[in-house]
């Protein structure tokens, strides 16, 4: 395997551990008007993100610089052509982490409220809108010989790229309300696996759609194989809530979620930016990427740290794997 190919891998794992990740975060976000019937409820549901929330936003970050260094075309194509798109994921990513500092501030209702719609909005757009974007980069979009962008906005916003943000959207909040279920308890646990229950019916509908059309339309056997397997865990994650099962549906929504974001990339590879006007245009592995000694540094560097980030990652969830209850919550001043 060569070293472009060794970091599209690299890439792809990134943005898998992001979209698992961070995916029950911004789920956790949207729930609030569903699940938190009073303050102390929204803080028990800020509270189940509360330490790991910052830390599971950095995977973008690590992938976005891995872009940036290993495939520059891409990386300006991509952010050149969606920047409205990325823009609006930036705002909103900036308008939840100022929610989750800021609520606590001051004692009145109506300045929680206002970051508690702040976090719910924050949440679902982003959940939303990078569902747009892979679903465009997966089935293409119009670039000159330069590689650069030439449709609009209106261009991005096609019924597939649609389809592909509501399954984002859908997969991430039905992701967090189980996480929810498994980080609580009492009233509030058993209020979050009704609601999961629920949620995960329509996901399973609006998800194998875009699954099917993706395999359909844009399938390499790869990416087929590992939807069967990502639809399969969803239905099992659901018939595991239905059970009580928290853990085993958490893990499988997780599992889900790797292997659809997985089902994407395979589908792209060995392309990284399909032009859907010439397909001399189009971006590859092979004409995206940086040189062999900036692959080779970088390679060096993942094989150091990337370990370490895991590491730490795992040791701040072992740390706190606790359940939160309503009694746990401090009264408010």
């Amino acid at each position: 395997m060569d070293l472009p190919t060794l970091w599209f891998f690299i890439l792809a794992f990134f943005f898998v551990g992001y979209f698992v990740l961070d995916g029950f975060d911004f789920g956790v976000g949207m729930s609030l008007p569903f699940l938190g019937r009073d303050d102390t409820d929204r803080r028990v549901l800020i509270n189940t993100i509360g330490p790991v929330w910052d830390l599971n936003e950095t995977w973008v970050i690590v992938a976005g610089a891995f872009l940036f260094a290993a495939f520059p075309e891409w990386y300006a194509t991509l952010f050149s052509g969606f920047y409205l798109l990325m823009l609006l994921i930036l705002l909103a990513l900036i308008a939840r982490g100022v929610s989750f500092e800021y609520r606590h501030q001051r004692p009145e209702a109506a300045w929680k409220r206002r970051f508690d719609l702040m976090i719910t909005v924050g949440s679902a757009v982003p959940a939303f809108v990078w569902g747009l974007v892979f679903a465009n980069v997966v089935r293409g979009v119009p670039l000159d010989e330069g590689f650069d962008y030439t449709g609009t906005l209106l261009d991005l916003l096609n019924p597939y790229a649609l389809l592909g943000g509501l399954t984002t959207l859908l997969l991430f909040f039905t992701h967090g309300v189980v996480f929810v279920s498994l980080k609580t308890e009492g009233e509030i646990r058993e209020r979050a696996r009704r609601l999961a229950v629920r949620s995960g019916l329509v996901t399973i509908v609006v998800a194998a759609a875009f699954l099917a059309i993706t395999s359909l339309m844009h399938g390499t056997l790869a990416s087929i194989l590992l939807s069967i397997v990502a639809a399969v865990a969803l239905i099992g994650s659901f018939v595991a809530n239905l059970r009580g099962r928290e853990g085993r549906a958490f893990g499988l929504m997780a599992v889900t979620i790797g292997l659809a974001v997985a089902s994407l990339f395979a589908a792209l590879f060995p392309g990284v930016m399909p032009a859907s006007n010439d397909p001399a245009n189009s971006l590859t592995i092979a004409n995206a990427s940086s040189s062999e000694y900036t692959l080779t540094v970088m390679s060096w560097v993942a094989l150091v740290f990337v370990p370490l980030i895991l590491g730490y990652q795992a040791f701040t969830y072992w740390i706190f794997r606790k359940r939160i209850s309503r009694a746990a919550i401090p009264a408010a001043h």
